[in-house]
């Protein structure tokens, strides 16, 4: 049944591998269950009924609540990703968006966290209006294909900064921005084992390598201490491995959208809801186009087949997160890590789902895994990604600065859409002065002239990550 559901032959995968795919995902994105509360209750707390107190129970009642929409809306929206597309595509709470929900719209702007539900409701809206009109398609084929490779690889570096971030192995630096961690730090040294034993078992060729390299780190770290008093990897008592799961009541169908009602409030709110739905909208693009051209889905034209039905099911899984009280669901990176590992297919998608819905119950054990396991998938993920940048022209500079700005601008603005905007901008202009406008596509001008005008805060489109 599997087979035909998922036509795991004409994908050239099988279930094993699909299901192996699917762990390395999640554990690639578990820990966005321990992130996202911890983020979105610095909005939330701002309400005086919660309160900021981390003891009081108000509050350990809507942060046990966030979990579980986390959970719960992480997979809800991946098995609608694997039901209309049957792409090895996760989602989640969106890293970016969280924190602008919580910093920028409630804390800074003082809205209360259920009209920014209610915006993030509007955001999702809009998003699938776009989606159902074909607008969002247009603008994914619209990039060039050069530019879609050099996506590709700018994720694949911001990956692997990311893990290299997680891991301590990068750490912040006063003069120079960023420098080498303590590499006779325990688990930084962990973490540096990983990468190592990762890299032989990819090399070797060895099945569920990724997955083996994650496994073999987190009982290693059972052993190493931490440096402060514990070991790297602290499993809970056995007594608090299975539990009920939290209950939704607290912010479940909370949502405000009396500011559509008053002129006022609405123009207040219409900066915050175009902000949500640019950087959603080319989020994910990026990481759409990014794990699927690694996947091999796109054609030779560069184009990505059901990329409607893509766009559709997270438009939805948009409308799903503010009715279940997070910040925005988008298609989640990381899924190249179980593309990396052989995932072609919606079984991949669909494990993870069902890993989302376990950890409702098993939620600490997952948390366990420690990021000196889960860096190394990142790290070598990262570089696997950026193999594809072999096929950029750069002897031709038309083509080569362009997506020269979004390799280099992607993991140095930390953000996956400003990185995009610096590759539409450069790509537009030089087709402009070069003298030939007709190379780049009309809505291609349109969508650089956003993001120019966002450069300059013409436009609201920035995301503090």
């Amino acid at each position: 049944m599997l087979q035909r559901l998922f036509k795991l032959r004409e994908n050239g995968t099988t279930v094993p591998r699909e299901i192996v795919a699917g762990c390395i995902t999640f554990a690639a994105m578990a820990y966005i269950l321990a992130v996202n509360p911890s983020i979105l209750m610095n909005g939330f707390g701002a309400d005086p009924a919660i309160g900021s107190d981390p003891a009081a129970e108000s509050h350990l009642a809507v942060r046990a609540a966030l979990t579980a929409a986390t959970a719960l809306t992480a997979a809800i929206a991946t098995f609608l990703m694997a039901a209309l597309t049957n792409f090895p595509l996760a989602l989640a709470p969106g890293m970016g968006i969280n924190a602008f929900f919580a910093f920028t719209i409630c804390i800074a702007a003082g809205v209360p966290w259920q009209q920014a539900l209610g915006m993030v409701f509007v955001n999702g809206v809009l998003f699938l209006v776009l989606s159902l009109t074909g607008i969002r398609e247009k603008i994914i084929h619209c990039i060039p294909y050069s530019l879609k490779i050099a996506i590709t690889a700018g994720i694949g570096i911001f990956l692997a900064f990311i893990g290299l971030e997680n891991a301590g192995i990068v750490v912040d630096h006063p003069k120079t921005l960023v420098g080498p961690g303590d590499f006779t730090s325990p688990p930084v040294a962990l973490a540096l084992a990983g990468i190592i034993l990762t890299a032989v078992l990819v090399v070797r060729r060895v099945p569920g390598a990724i997955l083996l390299g994650i496994v073999a780190i987190t009982l290693a770290g059972l052993l190493v201490p931490d440096g402060k008093g514990g070991n790297v990897t602290a499993l809970p008592p056995v007594s608090g491995l299975v539990s009920a799961p939290p209950s939704l009541a607290p912010i479940f169908l909370q949502l405000d959208l009396s500011f559509l009602a008053d002129f006022s409030a609405l123009l207040k709110a219409l900066p915050f809801i175009l902000t949500l739905l640019l950087v959603d909208l080319f989020d994910n693009l990026g990481s759409l186009i990014g794990v699927t051209k690694r996947a091999g889905l796109l054609d030779r034209q560069g184009r990505l087949p059901k990329a409607g039905r893509a766009l559709v099911a997270d438009s939805c899984a948009a409308i799903l997160s503010s009715l279940f009280g997070t910040s925005t669901v988008v298609t989640y990176v990381e899924s190249s890590s179980g593309v990396e590992a052989g995932g072609r297919t919606g079984l991949t998608a669909v494990t993870v789902g069902v890993l989302m819905l376990l950890a409702l119950f098993l939620t600490p054990l997952f948390l366990a895994i420690p990021a000196a396991a889960t860096a190394p998938a990142l790290i070598l993920v990262g570089v696997f990604m950026l193999q594809s940048v072999v096929e950029i022209e750069f002897n031709d500079l038309r083509v080569g600065i362009p997506c020269a700005l979004v390799i280099i601008g992607i993991p140095l603005t930390f953000s996956i859409a400003e990185g995009i905007g610096f590759g539409l901008v450069s790509a537009a202009l030089l087709a402009l002065l070069a003298g030939r406008p007709r190379e780049f596509p009309a809505l291609g001008y349109i969508l650089a002239a956003v993001f120019f005008l966002s450069f300059f805060k013409i436009f609201p489109f920035h995301v503090s990550h």
